[in-house]
């Protein structure tokens, strides 16, 4: 199962459509599942994930300073945590105020997609989007380059 945690909501409907879009692709090749906290501050925000991050899972804070990969890395990445066993991966995309520390330290590593900082919405389509190519790649799929 993929988890994908984030802080607070998408208003905007054409983020929505995207988001449902990749979602729709995505569920055909694997278990994937949105967990939305309550956008707050950085500490209940941190309370509010905690409690819906499992022992089992392998956690990836989406984080400025993690590190970069390119997108045939990351397939490559996600296909070997795949074949490793590793069933239940999270990834984090926090709030405005970022990541807390404590989750950080808890996560199995940093990813980040860019030095940018992008609109949270934005950036759950754009997570989705690399995964799905991800699962193309591994499937031996055509995909637009």
């Amino acid at each position: 199962m993929i988890k994908i945690i984030t802080v607070g909501s998408i208003k905007e409907k054409y983020l929505k459509d995207m988001i449902d879009d990749y979602y729709k692709r995505i569920i055909k090749y694997h278990k994937i599942k949105f967990v939305e906290v309550k956008d707050s501050n950085i500490t209940k925000e941190k309370e509010e994930i905690l409690k819906r991050i499992n022992k089992s899972d392998y956690i990836i804070c989406l984080d400025i300073h993690g590190k970069e990969y390119n997108s045939i890395e990351f397939k490559e990445h996600l296909e070997n945590l795949f074949n490793n066993s590793i069933s239940n991966i999270t990834f984090i995309i926090g709030g405005s105020d970022g990541i807390d520390d404590e989750i950080k330290n808890k996560s199995n590593e940093l990813i980040s997609f860019s030095k940018m900082t992008f609109p949270h919405g934005l950036f759950r389509a754009i997570l989705l989007e690399q995964i799905y190519r991800s699962f193309k790649i591994i499937n031996n799929e055509s995909y637009h380059k």
